[in-house]
């Protein structure tokens, strides 16, 4: 089960080159992964009102077809692995009309929670036990 996303690639996004620039798919991944979440009943905000952050732990991404300015990405995400304290999410960047074929870009984050003061991490299911079965319901391994 997974959450698209369209971002309209802007002029500020690029580089020298007139690409978008690399590290930009991370700023588009956390908008995709944010809206999942959302769509989801479970935003963010709520577990940081509870005294909860999520960090990034790993972040990869592997590029494809360069976008550039004026093209539309469609970010699509969803949940490839979990263990008690983390949770990975896997994306795909796609020109939009060119979904299905290969992505522009690909990766991956990794992130668990921790409390905000110690910055201890913290199991998932002691955040929420509804948290849990929303991920685990939503995990598609990759192949």
């Amino acid at each position: 089960m997974s959450t698209e996303v369209e971002v309209e690639v802007r002029y500020a996004e690029t580089d020298k080159m007139g690409i978008v620039y690399h590290a930009n798919y991370l700023v588009w991944f956390e908008i995709a992964r944010t809206k999942f979440l959302e769509e989801r009943g479970h935003p963010y905000v709520r577990y940081e009102e509870m005294g909860y952050a999520c960090p990034v732990l790993h972040a990869e991404c592997d590029y494809g077809e360069p976008l550039t300015y004026g093209d539309t990405a469609i970010v699509r995400v969803n949940v490839c692995q979990m263990t008690s304290v983390r949770v990975t999410f896997h994306y795909e960047v796609y020109r939009k009309g060119d979904i299905g074929e290969r992505p522009c870009c690909s990766g991956k984050t990794t992130h668990c929670f921790v409390h905000k003061d110690s910055l201890k991490p913290v199991s998932l299911r002691k955040v929420s036990g509804a948290l849990v079965r929303m991920y685990e319901e939503s995990l598609v391994p990759l192949g």
